[in-house]
This record gives C-alpha cells, structure tokens and sequence, in this order.
C-alpha cells in the first residue's frame, strides 16, 4: 500500500530540453574527438554546401554530417562505397533526438581500401582504350617551349629548371597547382585542359611537351593523380604528355595515360629536351663519317679518272695532226673553188636561158590572147543578153507555133530513123551474126569451123559455136539464121543505133 500522497515522487522530473541537453553534454564529454573507421553510405551533398553521409560497418550505421566550412580542407572527396577513417566529435540533434558525428577530416582506412579503388578505375578506364599503346605519340626532338604542371612552391620545378637549364636550355612555361588535398585533381585537370587549348601562334606559345610533376609521397598524398578527371584530361591532351609522379617505386593512373612515364620530375626534363653535349657529340661525329665518307668516294672517282686517263689518246699530238691536215686543205682550198666553179659553168653551158625582153614579149601576146577572149566572151554575152531581149518581145503565141512546127519535124525525122535501124529489121525475124570480136558477118564463107559468134535477136544476144562444112547458096536466110550451133540465150541488154552491114 502506498503511503506518499498524492503528486509526490523520489524520482526526478526534467524538461525535454533539460533532458536533451544533459545527453549532449554526457555524450560529448565522454567521448569528445573520435576517429570512426566505416564505409561510406547515402552521401548527399546538399544545396547549402553541406554533406550528410552515414558511416556503416556490419551491423550499426552511425550518421555524420560535413559542414560546408569543412568541405574545401577535406582530403578525401566522400563518395558511396569508400571505406574511410572519420575524425570529428560526436554530438546530437535534440530535434529529433538522435546523435550523430560532425566530420572534420577524412582519410582513407588503409592501403588497402585505395589500391581497391584504384584497380577499379584502372579497370573500367582501359575497357575504354584510354591506355593503348596505339594512343601513345612521340616526344619532339628538340622543343621550342615546354609546359610544366605542379606546385609552384617544391622542389620539382627547381629540378626541372636545373635539368633543363644545364642538358639544353628551353622556354618553361609552369601552371601552378596544388598536388595534394581538396581540388588538386580539379585544378591539375584544367592546368593540362589549359594548355592544350592553348592556340599555337597566340600571345602565349603553347608548349611543343608537357610535363606533369610531383614529388615523392604517401598514396594518399599522391590520390589526386588517381582520379579519374586527371587521368582522362591526360589522356585527351593534344601535347605529347610526360608524367613524373613520386619516386621510382611509385605508379599512378595517369602514368598509364601519359605519353611516356617518368620515374623522377628530373628524369622527365631529360626526356623533354637532349643533352647538349650529347648533341654535339652526334654532330660531331656524323661530320667525321661524312668526311671519311666524301674522302673515299673522292678516292674512287681518282682512281677511275686514272684508268681513263691511260686509256686517252695523245691529245697534243692528235692536236698537231688535225693542224696539219687543216693547213693542207687550207692550200688545197683556191684550187677546189676554181673547180668548183667551173663545173658548174660547163653544168649551164647547155641551159638557154631566155632574154628578159622575149619572156616579157611572149607575156604580153598571152596577156593580148586572153583580153581578145575576154572580149570575144563579153560580145557573146552581150548578144545573148540582146537575143534575149527579141525572144521576150516576139511574144508568146509566135514562140508556140515555132514549136509545134520543130516538134513535129523531130517526130518525122525520128520515124524515119526508126525505118532505117536494123532494130526494126531484127523485129521481123532476122538475126544479126558477129565474129569474136564483134564485127557483123555477111556471108556464111567468113564463118570458119568452130568459131565463136553472137547472135544479136531483137530482144537479146544469144553466143554459139559454127560447125559444119561449106555454106549452100539455096538455103534461105532463116534456115543460116537457125544453123547447127549450140546458142547460149543472154539478158537483153541494151545497144546503141548502128548500120545493119
């Protein structure tokens, strides 16, 4: 049975906020900074510049948060999936009365954790080609101008300054960046972007090489070579790139992207440019080969000119020899011209040649010849043009009946043309005989035995072969005509008007 009254307790009576910040208090001041080792998970980056994330193992999640004043000092960009080691204070949101821990660093938790996300880029970046050979361009000989992209505060650009300096001095053009920390992969980045848009004649000469530098480090020191933005803007570039990240022992993604690796920021000047000394050694001895090279082939070419020689002939006494004969025919020359000369006047002694004055007189009787022609021709046209003239004044009817009176004479005379051609006499019956050779046989004693003859009919010629003994004078004329030879009938072919004998 309970003997306290009513509204009365041991127990102590606080107020939310009492209660909230009394959690707070023993929360943070037993714990105060930690360093939490989890995965990252639901990292989301707010617009107001803070990051609020959740660090995981396998079997609690603590939820953080990354102010945005501690955003830019942050070494390790957060990202889902990264297992990193935290370091910041742990503290509550009495809101909604949870707790949670305010990041103010973040490393990555291990070798191990990096080599893993390394080896996955590197993976999916050579699925792409990023790292072909085939991509790989050669370094100039001799560079003009040479790029540099690192810290304008260390030691690499003093090495790469001296290395140049003393192997063949160069122009060096340095873009400052910082090579470790929050944004160095961003800034190194747009320094090898920068360069390459660079215009080749524009104010500021674009570097013939570039070279991307660091000194040695840790592999967190040396992440910002990892990323995945500097690898591609290596790889992208359109200068022949160098890359001298760390030491010797130290590899980096964009040593897989680059032109050429590097295992030093000095190492990589000495590859930019040659050494001077080097060069001159090369000269040097390129011009001692060529000298010996011009001296053996003078040497040859004397030693032909020598067996040439001896095959020459006596030039001097070849010389007083065509003299010689120069001078013979010299005197022999008088004598050949006046040879010369007259044979060719016996050669023009036959030729008459006529006087000038009968060629101009035998001209002038062609030239009176055709004017009295040209004359004769004019008169003639002149009377046809007046004959002409009479005809068109004679009249039409006149001109007709002058031609029915010629038309009707040529008609008579071609009827009695007609009754005197042997043609009409060939249409009666008779045949006209000819020899071989063509000529009209009268009588059958001109015929000899075997001849060949043509029978002329008025519709064609008919060819036959006369046999038989001597002719009869009884017979008649169509019996001869028919005869005893073998006749051969031709085309009609058409003859001209002739005498029947």
């Amino acid at each position: 049975m309970d003997t306290n009254p009513p509204g009365t307790s041991n127990v102590p009576e606080f107020s939310v906020s009492e209660i909230s910040g009394a959690v707070r208090r023993t929360l943070e001041g037993a714990f105060g900074r930690v360093r939490v080792r989890g995965e990252i998970t639901e990292c989301k980056r707010y617009p107001s510049g803070h990051i609020y994330l959740s660090l995981k193992d396998e079997s609690a999640k603590l939820e953080s948060v990354v102010w945005k004043s501690a955003v830019p000092r942050l070494s390790v960009p957060p990202e889902n999936g990264l297992e990193v080691i935290a370091t910041g204070k742990l503290t509550t949101y009495a809101d909604r009365s949870k707790y949670q821990l305010v990041i103010d660093r973040l490393e990555y938790a291990g070798e191990g954790a990096l080599l893993a996300r390394i080896e996955r880029l590197r993976v999916k970046l050579a699925a792409e080609g990023l790292f072909e050979d085939s991509r790989k361009r050669r370094l100039p000989a001799l560079p003009r101008v040479v790029g540099v992209v690192t810290s304008e505060a260390g030691a690499v650009i003093q090495d790469i300054r001296t290395t140049i300096a003393r192997r063949f001095p160069r122009r060096i053009l340095l873009w400052p960046v910082p090579v470790q920390g929050q944004g160095a992969a961003e800034r190194i980045a747009a320094a090898i972007a920068g360069f390459g848009a660079l215009p080749p004649d524009g104010p500021v000469p674009r570097p013939d090489v570039l070279i991307v530098a660091r000194g040695g480090g840790s592999l967190e020191d040396l992440m910002a070579f990892n990323e995945e933005i500097v690898v591609r803007a290596a790889a992208t570039c359109p200068i022949p790139l160098i890359s001298a990240v760390g030491h010797e022992t130290d590899t980096t993604l964009i040593d897989f992207a680059a032109d050429r690796r590097a295992p030093t920021p000095t190492a990589a000047a000495e590859l930019a440019v040659p050494a001077r000394s080097d060069l001159l050694a090369a000269l040097d001895q390129t011009a001692a080969r060529l000298r010996g090279a011009a001296t053996r082939q003078l040497r040859a070419a004397e030693t032909v000119l020598l067996r040439l020689e001896r095959r020459l002939p006596d030039i001097p006494a070849r010389v007083l020899d065509y003299r010689r004969r120069l001078d013979e025919a010299g005197e022999c020359l008088p004598e050949a011209l006046r040879r010369f000369v007259a044979l060719k006047r016996q050669a023009l002694a036959p030729l008459v040649v006529p006087h000038p004055r009968a060629a101009i007189a035998a001209r002038r009787h062609a030239l009176a010849l055709l004017e009295s022609r040209a004359a004769a021709a004019t008169a003639r046209r002149v009377q046809r043009a007046r004959g002409a003239r009479a005809l068109q004044a004679f009249g039409p009817a006149p001109l007709q009946g002058c031609l029915r009176e010629w038309r009707a004479r040529l008609d008579g005379l071609s009827r009695q043309l007609e009754a005197l051609s042997y043609h009409a006499v060939l249409a009666r019956g008779f045949v006209l005989v000819r020899d071989a050779d063509g000529e009209p046989l009268a009588r059958a004693a001109l015929v000899a035995p075997g001849a060949r003859l043509t029978l002329d009919f008025a519709d064609g010629q008919v060819a036959a072969t006369a046999e038989g003994g001597a002719p009869r004078a009884e017979e008649s004329a169509s019996s001869r005509g028919e005869g005893t030879a073998t006749s051969k009938r031709k085309p009609r072919q058409p003859v001209s008007q002739g005498s029947l004998l």
